[in-house]
This record gives structure tokens, C-alpha cells and sequence, in this order.
């Protein structure tokens, strides 16, 4: 086991848990900047494939990613010290803020800096969504367009429930993968 790996691995979670605001989907950019592009331990492929399985899963999406990618990574070691990062900034800061709740609530220039946040979130979550979108496009394959273009329809112009459209999406990537599956086997 490499212990650079776990203490890198501790401290970069740990750095994007405690500077993320907005939600969970803020840190799959960030993750993805981190582990992608930086330093390079995860393709781009596999990043998606991770977040997919983090968004999946049951809970905040910025602990599922933490517990995918440490597990790619270092196993479950890597699990155990992506967690530690991941849970330990949010802990620290809402401790902290719950025992000033009432100064920051009436605060005048805390409620400016939180609505100011806003917009940057806002931004940080188009990129997310432009970035996971234009590698699905660059895969040419209509088939994984068409499902995220009737996804993205079925819930912001029909309204449908988002855990339906995963649930529907999973079995139909199950039967896409078996059939693929059966194609090889036939074909070899």
C-alpha cells in the first residue's frame, strides 16, 4: 500500500470538501480537475463512469464520489482516508456554524456573501453538465445522446422524477450491455 497515494488521496478530498459550496455536484468538477486533469490518476472516461456510480447510489453525492474514486485508487484503505477528507471540512464548518447560528442568520454581510455564492454555483454547475455532456457527444454514439437528451426532457419539461429516470436508465444500460455481450460471443 502506498501511504503518498492515502495521504494525497486524504488531503486532496479534504481540500475540495472544505472549498465546495453548493452541493455535491460541485465537487465532480472539482474532483474531476483533481484526479483527471491534475494528476492524472483516472482517465476521463473512468471519471464519468465513477460519477455515474456515485450519483446512483444512496447519499450525498460529494462522499459517494469520494468512496468510488478512493476505492479505484487505493481500495479500501483508499475508501477509509477519501471519507475522512470528504466528511471531516463539512463537519468542522457546521459545528462551527451552528454555535454562531443566530449572529450569522441577521448578518448583514454573511447574507450578501451567501447570495453572491449563488451565482458562482450556478456557473460551477453548468460546467459539470457541459463537461459530461460534451464527452458523451464526443463518443458519437447515438444511442448514449439520445438518452441523455430524452433524460434531460423527461425531467425538466415533463417533471419526472430523476430516481425513476436512473432506475430506467440502469436497466436499460443492463440490457444494452448484454446484448453487446451476446453480439461478441456470436461474432468470435
Amino acid at each position: 500500500m502506498d501511504k503518498t497515494i492515502l495521504k494525497k488521496l486524504f488531503f486532496s478530498t479534504f481540500y475540495l470538501s472544505a472549498f465546495t459550496f453548493g452541493g455535491g455536484y460541485v465537487i465532480v468538477t472539482l474532483m474531476k480537475n483533481k484526479f483527471v486533469d491534475e494528476l492524472k490518476w483516472i482517465s476521463e472516461e473512468e471519471m464519468l463512469d465513477l460519477v455515474a456510480i456515485a450519483q446512483s447510489a444512496p447519499g450525498p453525492i460529494a462522499v459517494n464520489g469520494a468512496i468510488v474514486v478512493g476505492y479505484k485508487l487505493a481500495g479500501l484503505w483508499g475508501v477509509i482516508f477519501s471519507i475522512l477528507g470528504a466528511v471531516l471540512p463539512p463537519f468542522i464548518i457546521l459545528t462551527l456554524v451552528s454555535f454562531f447560528y443566530a449572529a450569522f442568520k441577521e448578518n448583514f454581510i454573511i447574507q450578501s456573501m451567501l447570495q453572491g455564492m449563488k451565482s458562482g454555483i450556478g456557473a460551477v454547475i453548468i460546467s459539470v453538465v457541459y463537461d459530461m455532456g460534451s464527452s458523451i457527444a464526443k463518443t458519437r454514439d447515438i444511442f448514449l445522446i439520445a438518452v441523455m437528451v430524452l433524460s434531460f426532457i423527461a425531467n425538466y419539461c415533463f417533471g419526472v422524477n430523476v430516481v425513476f429516470i436512473i432506475l430506467v436508465i440502469i436497466v436499460i444500460g443492463a440490457v444494452r450491455t448484454v446484448l453487446n455481450e451476446r453480439g461478441r460471443r456470436k461474432s468470435v
